[in-house]
């Protein structure tokens, strides 16, 4: 029999990402999402309601993650689930389920976030990152002058998507 475990999740952080290292120093981020869903009931009342879900991170993704997103940022996850367990301080025997996150991107849009969502690095406890520049924004495509003009709609055109 095959298996497979994947998990496909868009919504909001609930929290700011929190950093951590493992003893390797391999960054780990850890940092919850809210995920609401839209129905109407047997009656057509419109209901919603919110799954919460831990989410964990490591290399690369948990700096990027942690240096770019905040409370109530939006992103989409792409990871598997993982069966974390634990024995509590009272003896008892606890586990949780969390993704651990393969893919992200973010996405668009400010969210709800209290905090402003683009804090820089200092105001979120970490040291500033000397000599970082943005990426460059042009593709090294040549789009000057008026070889582009024949694709132009003219007025009462169809678009064509």
């Amino acid at each position: 029999m095959a298996n497979y475990n994947k998990v496909i999740l868009a919504g909001n952080l609930t929290r700011d990402p929190q950093m951590s290292y493992l003893p390797s120093q391999t960054p780990v981020v850890e940092f919850g999402m809210a995920i609401n869903r839209r129905y109407n009931d047997q009656s057509g009342q419109q209901r919603e309601e919110t799954c919460f879900v831990d989410c964990k991170s490591f290399g690369r993704q948990a700096e990027v993650i942690n240096q770019y997103m905040s409370k109530g940022r939006p992103i989409l996850v792409e990871g598997r689930l993982h069966l974390d367990t634990w024995e509590a301080q009272d003896g008892s025997k606890r586990s949780k389920h969390r993704v651990i996150v393969e893919r992200f991107q973010f996405l668009g849009g400010g969210g709800g976030s209290q905090s402003g969502g683009n804090r820089p690095a200092q105001q979120r406890g970490q040291a500033p990152q000397q000599g970082r520049t943005a990426p460059p924004q042009d593709d090294g495509g040549d789009y000057s002058g008026d070889q582009y003009a024949s694709d132009e709609v003219q007025e009462g055109e169809d678009i064509p998507f």
